[in-house]
């Protein structure tokens, strides 16, 4: 019987060329649970804005995967001993990462399921993966839940200099086209090290690392937290919110059985168990497009509304505000909201509504970026930088937001 080719290379706009290292791997990126992320949308509603933003998590992953490979070569290279069965782990982990993301990738989790984040149903796709395929990722999911001994493993795949960031930073930024958010994977990859159990960048490559943190700052101030996007996102999750609002109510709504399900069943981490993970791995980017294409139809005023609003980018105005929204502002739009359409309040929140956003590009509290002088010493890049902005760029910076109808009696 003829054996399937599973040393495949696959052609990567940002990198060229990238091998997958052996049929464990290949198996996992041939499963169904993984294909699916070929429809999973990378960064959600930024297509309204960047045209060219319609790569997928299925894109991301395998990128962060190569990188990975990249940097167990050179870690090797410095005498880091990781094992082959460790590499493969490292492999696995960076792989699986996003595969419990839905669709939008963050649509799912704030508005029809509750409690449960995208990195814990991951997990329980992991762990169902594991089941299947003769417990070969055991090892994966301990380096991947930080309890493997050797903690820099799970550095490579979460932190705040990992192979995830290393590879969406450069991936959004070209799909975009955002040139501010370049950066260069292989250069900070190559000047990694392993010092005491943790993951340092080698004093040489500090202004790369600079260069990260700025990068990354700018990316989320123009690309991810961009006020269009942004705004088409909140209408996203309210879209969502409503169709469960309605359904619960008893109205049935037109769309996917995977996605009825979710509407008519108040899903959360506890009851996420394996007959959950198999209808929310039907699910994908399509089921709320042609939901909403059938919503907007609907004789629900905020439903269909919601729905074109998205579908026709025809979007809330948003204002970005240092202060936060005053009651009277939101009161005073949402009175003529209600006096123009005959809404009750509940039904005008909908469109008109306050909130915040935060940037904050680089976490000194949290699993910092760490220098290694040449004197062997490990200090935290912000005190190591002779550039003044990165301890600057550490403090969280918070904005306020307020959507409402561009024009009140256009809706």
């Amino acid at each position: 019987m003829k054996q399937p080719n599973t040393l495949k290379i696959i052609n990567d706009p940002i990198y060229g060329f990238i091998t997958i290292p052996s049929t464990l791997l290949f198996n996992l990126i041939e499963h169904k649970y993984f294909q699916r992320l070929r429809r999973i949308s990378q960064m959600g509603m930024s297509y309204l804005v960047y045209p060219g933003a319609h790569h997928t998590r299925f894109h991301h992953t395998l990128g962060a995967m190569h990188l990975m490979q990249k940097a167990v070569l050179v870690l090797r290279s410095k005498g880091v001993h990781i094992t082959d069965e460790e590499a493969e782990a490292l492999y696995i982990g960076i792989l699986l990462h996003d595969i419990g993301h839905g669709p939008f990738s963050h649509a799912m989790e704030r508005s029809i399921v509750s409690g449960i984040g995208h990195e814990d149903i991951s997990l329980i796709f992991m762990e169902a993966l594991n089941a299947q395929m003769s417990h070969k990722l055991t090892l994966a999911i301990s380096i991947f839940k930080n309890e493997y001994s050797r903690k820099f493993l799970h550095q490579l795949i979460s932190s705040q200099l990992d192979m995830d960031r290393l590879d969406y930073l450069r991936r959004d930024s070209f799909y975009t086209g955002v040139a501010e958010g370049t950066v260069n994977s292989e250069r900070l990859i190559s000047m990694l090290h392993v010092k005491d159990d943790k993951l340092v960048v080698e004093e040489k490559g500090i202004y790369s690392v600079e260069k990260f943190i700025v990068a990354r700052r700018l990316m989320y101030w123009q690309v991810y937290l961009h006020k269009t996007g942004f705004v088409a996102e909140n209408l996203l999750l309210r879209v969502l919110k409503r169709a469960k609002e309605l359904t619960e109510r008893g109205l049935l709504l037109k769309c996917s059985d995977a996605l009825h399900y979710f509407l008519n069943n108040k899903i959360n981490k506890e009851n996420f168990n394996g007959e959950v993970l198999e209808i929310f791995a039907q699910l994908d980017d399509t089921d709320i497009i042609s939901a909403m294409k059938f919503w907007s139809s609907n004789d629900d005023f905020v439903l269909s509304e919601l729905s074109k609003m998205i579908l026709n980018r025809e979007l809330l105005k948003i204002k970005i505000k240092k202060k936060p929204v005053t009651a009277a502002a939101i009161s005073e739009k949402t009175k003529q909201l209600i006096t123009k359409h005959n809404l009750t309040n509940e039904e005008a929140a909908y469109f008109v509504f306050s909130g915040t956003m935060t940037n904050q590009a680089y976490d000194m509290e949290k699993d910092t970026i760490n220098i290694l002088t040449k004197k062997g010493r490990v200090v935290d890049v912000a005190k190591a930088s002779d550039l003044l902005n990165i301890e600057a760029l550490s403090k969280k910076v918070v904005k306020h937001y307020f959507c409402y109808p561009k024009k009140l009696g256009a809706i």
